[in-house]
């Protein structure tokens, strides 16, 4: 066996001699060690730079190991030498420049570089474990344990050294044949693969498991009578309920085994498949949108919300903001649903957009092309939001858009045209680009191309529409906070509410510790109620002003108005009852579609409050400082029935065995394989047998019947 030591010389131990001494073995490996180190020293008056192999031990376990020769190879010559052992003293025996690439099983390849050459030492012999009557193979696992050298030389001069140490095992892969006694596994859909769960333990019984094999009758009798029940104690295929030979000790239908399943066994859901034939896709609508596999194939027309397509079968893109206020340049364009984007960029970051030329999906297969304006922007303050110091140096510009402004005008489910307007400018280094997109979509009839169109009903995303119908100026707004900077009531600006989309949103209020509590309500409740400047709704998105049932009026909960009790009156920095939340509830239907596109209408709006208690937070001492109270509004959309539902009859509510979204037999699905929804073979198919079994079952009434026998006997005489 060879024991290595990195850095140091191999001490060779000859695992033959079980009497040799422990003191001659020691001898050896130090002078092993000696010689090793004098061939990787330099020798006396030797420059330290001269030539020398990078390691200069290696252990080798696989067969391919690579070195490096630092120095100059011209004139150098490479061989591997296989060392040799003293076996009396297990010494290595020094090597000359007489060798050759080759040596036994071992390869030596030599790529020469400037001041460093590679040097590459590989086995060619097979690695493979010996099968019966097999050569050119390892006979033991560990297959080779040999000691190489490999000497760089100069005119018969050795120059430098690389010792080597190989121990490497056979491969673990199996080549030969495999046999034929192999496991079978059953079929798991007509046999179980574990027909006894509870038998844990091999070449023992398990105590209570009464199918196991390794039990005996003897011991089986010890806990006959508490054995494993259900599927782990071996009752892998047990009848279920709707087998009409199970046993259920509920309460069964007396419909019950005309509409039970008569199965044996081996078809069983604990198994696998009831059913082996053909079957039926079911037409679900697809997630995405079907798209025309070639151009000019008939498409079938938008609705809202469907992404526009291109010519080349793909969406058509316009820069938009994300959920998350970023800005995505390829994000699909939904039909009949504006929008206003801006992004953020700078000369480095920015990005060309879809080319105008791209021509559009009308919807019914034709296209058209973009009718496109391009114009200059003269006054950029409004675009460059931020310009950073430039150095003096010569600055980079680059003619960019600024804007684009996309007009859709369209009829019923098809666009007829497309107007873009460009705006174009100029964009240096340092400076930061504020771009806007928008989309509108007109319609083709509409008298005033500058008024957005107006559904009859409204839209998820529009703005809500209010009024204020008795006041001299009718307009009216319901919006909610959107808080900019600190967060402040006093710095935020207002949103509007848009339809559908329940949303959150809140400023802070700065309060004083001596804050007097009437006006801190009076307060509260005037900055939730600046957020409703309206006192009525438009049920539709064209709802006129001039018509009072176009409107429902808002139905407001005022706050209570608390009479402070004497434990808080005298209390500074507590205020109990402050309505600092604002609740607004609009309840919205389903009355019909126009043109396809389903039409949405508010039915009732309301506005509550919610009271909370403020108190002053301060640290260890409450100096003459400020608290903040946070005011919130909430929005919440409630979708009701256009007509309310039909209510239970009392049968229905007595007789729940007869509900078929409870119970999975009821006999309102007594002609269940005649429907549309099942989908075990198809519908031909079905509805084919269905008419036979009905023809059998009335052929059947029809001869039990006492006057079609009199009849029958009748015509045989």
């Amino acid at each position: 066996m060879v024991t290595r030591r990195h850095g140091a010389a191999l001490p060779l131990q000859d695992g033959g001699r079980a009497g040799a001494a422990a003191s001659l073995g020691a001898m050896a490996a130090a002078l092993l060690r000696a010689l090793l180190l004098l061939l990787a020293a330099p020798c006396p008056g030797q420059p330290a730079w001269d030539p020398v192999f990078q390691p200069s031990f290696i252990h080798m376990s696989g067969p391919r190991v690579d070195s490096f020769f630092h120095g100059n190879s011209s004139g150098v010559n490479f061989s591997v030498i296989l060392s040799s052992v003293d076996e009396e003293t297990g010494i290595l025996q020094l090597a000359n420049c007489s060798g050759s690439t080759r040596a036994g099983g071992w390869n030596l390849n030599v790529t020469p570089g400037v001041n460093i050459s590679k040097v590459t030492v590989s086995l060619t012999q097979n690695l493979q474990l010996c099968l019966p009557n097999a050569t050119d193979c390892c006979a033991t696992p560990l297959c080779v344990v040999e000691t190489l050298q490999v000497l760089a030389c100069r005119d018969s001069v050795m120059l430098a050294h690389l010792l080597i140490q190989a121990e490497i095992y056979a491969n673990s892969s199996f080549t030969g044949n495999v046999s034929e006694n192999a496991t079978v596994i059953p079929n798991q859909v007509f046999q179980p693969l574990g027909s006894c769960p509870c038998d844990l333990t091999a070449g023992a019984c398990d105590v209570r498991c009464c199918c196991d094999q390794e039990c005996t009758s003897d011991l089986k009798q010890l806990f006959n009578g508490s054995c494993f029940t259900g599927v782990f104690g071996g009752d892998v295929n047990p009848p279920f309920d709707q087998l009409c030979s199970s046993k259920s000790t509920e309460y069964t239908p007396d419909w019950f085994p005309f509409l039970c399943v008569q199965s044996s066994l081996n078809n069983t859901p604990f198994l696998g498949y009831f059913y082996h034939g053909s079957t039926s896709t079911p037409r679900v609508p697809p997630f995405k949108t079907p798209l025309q596999t070639s151009p000019g194939k008939l498409f079938t027309g938008y609705k809202q919300g469907d992404p526009i397509m291109t010519e080349d079968n793909e969406y058509f893109t316009i820069p938009q903001q994300s959920l998350a206020g970023q800005c995505v340049g390829n994000a699909p364009v939904a039909y009949l649903q504006n929008f206003d984007a801006k992004c953020l960029s700078d000369r480095a970051s920015y990005k060309e957009g879809l080319p105008h030329d791209v021509r559009i999906n009308t919807g019914t297969g034709d296209f058209i092309q973009q009718n496109v304006i391009y114009r200059t922007i003269v006054d950029t303050g409004k675009f460059i939001t931020e310009s950073e110091s430039l150095p003096t140096v010569e600055v980079l510009c680059q003619n960019v858009t600024f804007a684009e402004h996309y007009t859709f005008i369209w009829k019923d489910k098809n666009i007829e045209r497309i107007n873009v307007t460009v705006f174009l400018g100029s964009l240096c280094d340092g400076e930061i680009l504020t771009q806007r997109f928008t989309a509108r979509f007109l319609n083709l009839e509409s008298t005033n191309a500058a008024e957005p169109l107006r559904d009859p009903g409204y839209q998820v995303g529009k703005p809500v529409r209010a009024a204020n119908i008795n006041a001299s100026e009718t307009f009216g707004s319901l919006n909610i906070w959107q808080p900019a900077g600190r967060g402040l009531c006093t710095s935020a600006t207002y949103t509007p509410v848009l339809f559908g989309l329940d949303s959150l949103s809140g400023c802070v209020l700065e309060v004083g510790i001596n804050e007097d509590c009437s006006f801190l309500r009076g307060n509260v409740t005037e900055k939730l109620n600046s957020l409703i400047q309206a006192t009525h709704v438009g049920k539709r998105d064209n709802s006129n002003y001039s018509d009072l049932n176009d409107w429902v009026e808002i139905i407001r909960l005022d706050p209570l108005n608390s009479d402070t009790n004497v434990s808080t009156r005298n209390l500074n920095g507590i205020c109990p009852d402050i309505p600092a939340n604002l609740n607004i509830r609009i309840i919205f239907a389903d009355v019909g579609a126009v043109q396809g596109i389903p039409q949405q209408e508010i039915l009732a709006v309301q506005i509550s409050y919610s009271t909370v208690i403020w108190q002053f937070q301060c640290g260890l001492i409450c100096e003459n400082s400020v608290s903040f109270l946070p005011i919130t509004a909430s929005v919440q959309f409630i979708k009701v029935p256009a007509q309310p539902p039909v209510p239970m009859t009392r049968f229905q509510i007595n007789y729940t065995e007869f509900d078929c979204n409870r119970n999975d037999v009821c006999w309102p699905q007594l002609f269940y394989p005649l429907t549309r929804f099942y989908t075990g073979e198809p519908y031909s198919r079905s509805l084919a047998k269905g008419l036979a079994l009905a023809f059998l079952v009335l052929l059947a009434a029809i001869m039990s019947n006492p006057w079609f026998s009199k009849i029958w006997n009748s015509s045989l005489i």
